[in-house]
């Protein structure tokens, strides 16, 4: 169901360094000369599209949250990008490295907290991945491995949280309304990734679709029933496509209609698995789909809605969310 991914240039970086075409060679160096530099870049270009958007000077972001699980620096990517961008010197960074796909929910809960406890805050949220970090040859005894090459993609999706939008120039596209973690006991195992000599591993048992499915209603019920809400199918989704399997048993085991994921189902096919990014991608597919649509409101024109990250823990991360109003169209 993927049809297309995109990938950073590495096609030299291969021929001078066969170690990375190899299953298990030593190579982390190379990848990380690539990533050092590249992952921040990459940053820059999501970034610079949500600013942009939001209209607003970029000196008036207070806080800045930058996820990658792709490479370790220091001074870090969030130093890098606060350069590239100009940010001011006095903005408050957070660095979140090899957090896996649940993290994209982990940088909004994270920015949900400090937009709401510091007066004025906007909080610049960066996701940036590279399966460069992970790329290797196959082998037929780690079939695991070869369902990472054919999932993951590269990509950045950058968003701006803040409390108290004054909206007489700013247009929130959702109200995060709650924002929790969950981990699946015993399962620690499930997914794994270990960042070794021969760059970053990746190990996932078959059982992770079900695993996922078979806790996702209790999970839910736990988070939405203080806002009483119970019919699964009257809510807008945005769940982390981790892949068809995952999609396919979270459909099933929530008996959502068909047209629940289609967000989600579009971000897999057009991207693949971005890791930590991919639910922002989603956010952002909802909203232009439901302009597009002519909408009531950014949740296709339902008012409230559920975001899922799933990770290595196995951790899942939900998000309820408001839909608000469409107002004058977003550029894209």
């Amino acid at each position: 169901m993927i049809k297309k991914r995109f990938m950073l240039p590495v096609e030299e970086l291969l021929k001078k360094n066969p170690n990375m075409r190899e299953f298990m060679s030593p190579s982390l160096n190379a990848r990380q000369d690539l990533l050092i530099t590249a992952i921040p870049k990459l940053g820059k270009e999501a970034a610079t599209k949500a600013l942009e958007e939001w209209g607003i000077p970029r000196s008036k972001i207070t806080h800045l949250i930058f996820c990658t699980t792709s490479g370790i620096d220091m001074p870090g990517a969030d130093f890098q990008l606060t350069k590239l961008l100009g940010l001011s010197p006095f903005v408050n960074r957070f660095m979140m490295y090899q957090q896996g796909c649940s993290a994209g929910g982990m940088t909004l809960r994270l920015a949900k907290d400090l937009a709401e406890n510091n007066k004025g805050a906007r909080v610049l949220v960066v996701c940036s991945e590279s399966m460069v970090t992970m790329f290797r040859g196959p082998s037929e005894n780690h079939i695991d491995s070869l369902v990472g090459q054919a999932l993951f993609g590269d990509g950045a999706a950058a968003i701006i949280v803040g409390s108290d939008p004054d909206l007489s120039i700013e247009r929130p596209l959702f109200e995060i309304v709650s924002a929790s973690q969950t981990i699946i006991p015993d399962t620690e195992n499930v997914i794994n990734l270990h960042l070794r000599e021969e760059g970053l591993t990746f190990h996932l048992q078959k059982n992770a679709p079900e695993i996922i499915s078979d806790n996702i209603e209790n999970t839910l019920k736990r988070v939405v029933s203080p806002f009483g809400l119970s019919d699964w199918n009257s809510l807008f989704w945005m769940v982390h496509p981790g892949g068809k399997a995952i999609l396919d048993n979270v459909e099933l085991k929530l008996n959502l209609n068909k047209q629940k994921l289609r967000a989600s189902r579009h971000v897999l096919s057009e991207y693949g698995n971005l890791n930590s990014a991919c639910v922002l991608f989603v956010i952002n597919e909802m909203r232009n789909k439901s302009m597009e649509d002519g909408k009531r409101t950014t949740g296709e024109g339902l008012d409230w809605g559920v975001l899922f990250g799933f990770g290595p823990g196995v951790t899942i991360e939900t998000v309820v969310l408001h839909s608000k109003l469409i107002a004058t169209p977003f550029a894209t």
